[in-house]
């Protein structure tokens, strides 16, 4: 196997003594970050590598299509393109249970030069998951990332899945910045079933506070129950018919923007509703960050919590055209 650097329990990653290219130092936070890693991946029972030869590099090319599906000639990324980015210095990680491949995420450098990591793309097979593989994953990249003397790392993610909104702005402590409307035109594949591919551009701050604190096991949980009791507005909700249901929002107080339960499988039972929900909240929560809103997170009920400038109201249901 080609994995140059592994994550067992109790086996932090050595330090390097300079960053990218040579420049920057190792972070001040990346040995507790190793740890961390390193334990995150033995409560998930795998082995955290970084892949660099052409047999693991097929491996995670194969993984990612039992998982997505795609077009023959559309992978979600090319054995060339994986092999050019390794060799260029960017981090790809594989995770492993019982010798087999489980997980896998994609990574290389951004804009900042020196300071920032864009992680593209990450899959955990079904059998793998609900056994936190992808958070190893990421507790590992960001492992990788402090010892190399970045403080950031930013990713997408598709706004309807709500494990995936919990996951990233709960258990991680990442942060939404921009929303992105069909950020990768319509995607072919299983899961993504050929809706407009809406994107949450999402920056991770490494040593903020409140993911050094998510990352040790204290997520940002949002009360719901206290925030409704104190009248935050409920600009997006769940209609009859489980279609979407804009409200006008409330100047000065928080907004509650729902997502369906389950996008996937509403996308394969009700492309139309599915459709009517990305257009509805890319008005809602897109139209709030655009108009300079911050999200302060998600409630694992499957609502966004969002504070700043008044919010835009979303389309009528039903009168969508996606």
């Amino acid at each position: 196997m080609g994995g140059v650097t592994d994550l067992i329990a109790g086996t932090p990653l050595p330090l390097p003594a300079t960053g990218p290219g040579g420049q920057g130092a190792a972070r001040a936070g990346a040995g507790a970050a190793s740890v961390v890693a390193a334990e995150a991946a033995a409560a998930s029972g795998v082995r955290v590598a970084a892949l660099t030869d052409l047999t693991d590099l097929r491996a995670v090319q194969a993984l990612f299509d039992s998982i997505w599906h795609p077009a023959p000639d559309n992978p979600p990324v090319t054995v060339e393109l994986m092999r050019a980015l390794t060799k260029a210095g960017n981090p790809l990680f594989g995770a492993y249970a019982d010798g087999q491949l489980v997980g896998a995420c994609v990574a290389f450098f951004a804009a900042p030069s020196g300071t920032a990591l864009h992680s593209h793309v990450t899959g955990v097979a079904p059998s793998a998951q609900r056994r936190s593989v992808g958070r190893a994953l990421k507790l590992h990249q960001r492992a990788w990332a402090l010892q190399h003397g970045l403080d950031r790392i930013s990713w997408t993610f598709d706004p309807l899945v709500r494990r995936n909104a919990w996951f990233n702005l709960g258990r991680l402590a990442a942060t939404p910045v921009e929303y992105l409307p069909d950020f990768y035109g319509p995607m072919a594949d299983t899961i993504n079933a050929s809706d407009q591919s809406d994107r949450l551009l999402t920056c991770w701050s490494l040593e903020a506070p409140a993911v050094v604190r998510a990352v040790a096991g204290q997520p940002v949980d949002v009360d719901l129950p206290a925030l409704l009791a104190a009248g935050a507005a409920t600009v997006l909700t769940v209609g009859p018919g489980g279609r979407p249901e804009a409200r006008p929002g409330t100047p000065g107080v928080p907004a509650l923007i729902a997502v369906p339960a389950d996008v996937e499988t509403l996308r394969a039972r009700d492309a139309t509703l599915a459709a009517e929900w990305r257009i509805a909240v890319r008005a809602t929560l897109g139209g709030a960050l655009t108009a300079g809103a911050r999200v302060r997170g998600f409630a694992r009920e499957g609502w966004y919590v969002v504070d700043g400038p008044g919010l835009p109201g979303a389309p009528e249901a039903g009168r969508a055209t996606p």
